[in-house]
This record gives structure tokens, sequence and C-alpha cells, in this order.
């Protein structure tokens, strides 16, 4: 059973879904599974898919929006900034604890992407996790950065970018850039892999998806680095799902970063680049995660 659900985040509010095993009984409590999107994703873009699986294996699964994405508060729309987005997980989780069907001393985040790096940050400062899956996670923008530009070019942006932030100051407007663009284009993700993926995809599955964010949202993206403190999640138990030919967040900064986490840990490869898990690998992305909180959620 899914339903819709709203809670509050700094005082705004996140709109969402709850679903509810179908076999649960009143008055019994199961573990939750906490998940919300990647960069400028909202809630109908594939996490249905990835909640049905985790609540037909006996799960509560609470997926939701950020505040200032899709159906869920706040101005100006399009505002992706990393911290925001960590007090609304945390806030959710908050939530989720208090709701009859969940036993609160049990609950997992999982995360995708930019989403991804979210979850690694929450699991390392907040111990009411007790279980993450971080799929093909951002684990460092400014490193990714220099990955999509030249030395010169990245210096030019930043310089902009502090533009951006005098203007902001000064009370101008909110200037916004697009999510993704054909090759060539200025835009926030700079490959024809995104732009063919995101079009596609969320013109069928996410009608409240924009292909815009702020420019301040691109400030925040560079100094977001969530492997830095990445050892910090143990004891909790952590699965990385890693795409061996990921070009957006690059292999090797994920690679890098479970290196760096302590155990326990476990790492799952998947052949394919950066958005194969969400189809073609779907049933591998899926079912490791949906195991990984089974054993450490339902033991």
């Amino acid at each position: 059973m899914r339903k819709d659900i709203k809670f509050k985040s700094e005082g705004l509010q996140c709109a969402g879904w709850l679903y509810v095993p179908d076999d649960l009984t009143k008055g019994k409590t199961r573990p939750a599974i906490v998940m919300a999107h990647g960069f400028s994703g909202t809630k109908e873009l594939f996490l249905p898919a990835y909640a049905e699986v985790f609540c037909k294996m006996g799960f509560v699964v609470m997926v939701f929006d950020y505040r200032f994405l899709g159906e869920s508060e706040g101005e100006p729309r399009g505002q992706v900034l990393p911290y925001t987005q960590h007090q609304d997980y945390r806030n959710a989780i908050t939530w989720v604890q208090q709701q009859p069907e969940v036993d609160s001393g049990k609950i997992g985040i999982w995360g995708s992407s930019y989403s991804g790096g979210h979850v690694l940050h929450v699991a390392a400062v907040d111990r009411r996790v007790k279980a993450v899956v971080a799929q093909v996670p951002a684990v460092d923008g400014y490193a990714t950065a220099q990955r999509f530009m030249r030395p010169d070019h990245l210096e030019a942006f930043r310089n902009m970018l502090m533009a951006d932030r005098a203007q902001r100051y000064a009370g101008g407007p909110v200037n916004y850039v697009p999510v993704c663009a054909p090759d060539g284009t200025p835009c926030a993700l700079p490959s024809q892999e995104t732009y063919d993926f995101l079009i596609k995809w969320c013109t069928e599955q996410a009608p409240t998806w924009e292909n815009r964010v702020t420019l301040e949202t691109l400030e925040h993206f560079l100094e977001y680095r969530p492997m830095l403190n990445i050892e910090l999640i143990s004891p909790t138990p952590l699965l990385m799902v890693v795409a061996t030919g990921d070009t957006l967040v690059t292999t090797d900064l994920s690679l890098a970063a479970y290196a760096k986490a302590l155990e326990p840990k476990a790492l799952e490869l998947i052949q394919g680049g950066h958005f194969t898990p969400y189809i073609d690998a779907f049933e591998q992305s899926s079912g490791s995660a949906a195991n990984w909180f089974k054993k450490h959620l339902m033991a």
C-alpha cells in the first residue's frame, strides 16, 4: 500500500509517499528505509520501482521530494544545496520514526548519484541510521568538475559563481542554469548521456521535474566532498553500488571513497555507466540493496 504523506523540514512542507507492506498487521512494526533522488531529481523518477522492491521484502519505505523541488514547498525553485538536503533526510528520518508502522530503532537510508553522497554524509553524522546504501554516489564535487573542465575554464567558472554570489548579496535576481543540455551547451551536468537519459525518462515518469537549477547550486556542488568523512560511517554497515564505466561521478572517485571507508562495508560492481543501475541492471542494483537492508535491519 502506498499513501501520500507530508512532513515538515525546517518550516516547509515536504511531499512524499509511504509504502507499507500488505501483510503488516495492526500493532506490529517493521524496519524502514528512507530514500530520495539525486541532482534535481524528483520522487517519480525510478524511485517507486526501488521502493516496491524494498516494500515487498517487508520494509516500510519513505520516498520524498526535497524542499525547493517537485511537490515540496520552498523558494527559489530548483535550489539544490547538499546541506539543506541533508536536513531533509534527517527530518524525514525523524518523521518516519514516529509512524506506528515503523520500528524506530531500525532505519536504513538509500541514495543514488547526488543523494548517494548525501546518505554517506548523513550516515556519518546520524547514528539513528543502522544501514546505508549509496548507489553511484557523488563523492567529490570539485574533483568531478576537474574531470569535465580545463583548468582555465574551471577558474572562469568559479569567478562567475562569485559574481553570482555578489549579485545575490545585493538582492539581485536568482540566476538559473539548465540541469542538462545537448553536447556543447552550457549546463550543470555536461554530458550527452545525461541529457538523453533525463529528457527521455523525466518526460515519461516525472512531470514535476524541471530542467533548471539555481546557479548557487553549482557553487555548493564544487564545495561538496562527502568522501572526506566517509570513515565516520563505521560501525554502520555501508553498501556502495558502483558502475564500472561511470563517466559522470567517475568510477575512480567512487572506488577511492570505498577504499577509505571502514568496515563493515561491501562493494557491488555493475557493468555499465552511471544510469545503468536504473534500467539494464535494475534487478542487480535493487536486489543487492534489498539484501543488504535485510541482512542488517531484519536479523
